[in-house]
């Protein structure tokens, strides 16, 4: 279940319940809508409703459907009577998130908009080079690399595609931590323009999830487990064991946090200071505001990074394409001046 479907699912839902909707009603309604798994989903979870298992308990036959954190925060719901109340607070989390992500990529949509272009614009100079003959002989290769033509054109591709292939490589890697290599994230943080804007993001889905399962009276060690999963990240889940056992120790909600030796002291001090001015969910519900708003900043940082390499890497190319042409004009001048 995406962001979206999440998201909507949780509105009408809880919009049901306040409107004192029978339950199996709704997840009729449900069934009928979305795409044809979604749909099979929600019929095979109103048969388990229809059976007596609560929505919960239904939700968890069906993991690789229904969110981690969709299926704790239900449970929750239930065991606590607050169902109505978390559904909402569950619609707002992944409105943020549904935000947060599409802002990013219509950030990003006009720089990747700009590399097509370039792409195509190179691609039809490499081809001109090997179609058009100038005397009777084939063009100089402007390039210098020997692509010329369709065969030149196709090249070209190949190579573009085998770059994107070792980048989507590197990443998938990276969020499936292949070899540890999570553990390199305090690295990645460091990386000047980028690492503050992506450790900023993070925190931010951290905080939300911690204030959403604090805010539903979930207990404090489960509320940052979830938290922590929320990241997507090993490198922050592995910090679950040493939260629990600082919070079964006595300790604060600040103190568990900074036991996981994962988070920055600057979020610290700042979970510290709300902490002292209110509950541990208030505190947290003011930190993810902040974070939120912090969130969104960095989104358009990366994008302006994004468009800026872009921009760099099309005047780099016309750089290049002028030089040679002028080192071309200047050695068939040298050439023609030379006696015989």
């Amino acid at each position: 279940m995406g962001l979206k479907a999440a998201r909507d699912f949780c509105q009408r839902f809880a919009t049901g319940m306040h409107a004192g909707v029978d339950l199996l009603r709704m997840l009729d309604s449900e069934a009928k809508i979305g795409p044809p798994r979604q749909r099979l989903a929600i019929t095979e979870l109103r048969g388990e409703a229809a059976a007596g298992v609560t929505l919960a308990d239904g939700m968890k036959k069906q993991p690789k459907f229904f969110p981690p954190l969709l299926r704790s925060m239900t449970h929750v719901g239930e065991a606590t009577g607050t169902l109505e109340r978390t559904l909402f607070k569950l619609a707002e989390y992944y409105d943020q998130q549904l935000t947060l992500r599409n802002n990013f990529q219509r950030a990003i949509a006009w720089p990747a908009i700009q590399f097509v272009i370039g792409v195509g614009v190179l691609s039809l100079v490499i081809w001109i080079m090997g179609i058009m003959n100038t005397g009777g002989r084939q063009m100089a290769d402007i390039l210098g690399m020997g692509l010329t033509g369709t065969s030149g054109v196709l090249k070209f591709w190949g190579i573009l595609l085998l770059f994107f292939a070792f980048v989507t490589a590197a990443i998938v890697s990276f969020q499936k931590n292949v070899g540890g290599i999570q553990n390199a994230i305090p690295l990645l943080y460091k990386i000047p323009g980028i690492g503050s804007p992506l450790q900023t993001i993070t925190l931010s889905r951290f905080t939300w999830t911690l204030s959403l399962a604090l805010g539903t009276g979930l207990d404090p060690i489960r509320a940052i487990r979830l938290a922590l999963d929320s990241t997507d990240s090993d490198f922050y889940r592995s910090g679950g064991d040493d939260a629990e056992a600082a919070i079964r120790g006595g300790s604060t909600l600040t103190e568990a946090l900074q036991a996981t030796a994962v988070f920055p002291e600057e979020f610290l001090t700042q979970v510290s200071v709300a902490e002292l001015s209110g509950t541990d969910a208030e505190s947290i519900a003011h930190v993810a505001r902040d974070y939120d708003a912090r969130a969104k900043m960095a989104t358009r940082v990366i994008a302006g990074i994004a468009t800026g390499a872009i921009w760099l890497m099309v005047a780099g190319f016309l750089i290049f394409f002028i030089i040679r042409i002028v080192m071309m004009i200047a050695g068939a001048y040298q050439d023609a001046l030379t006696p015989i």
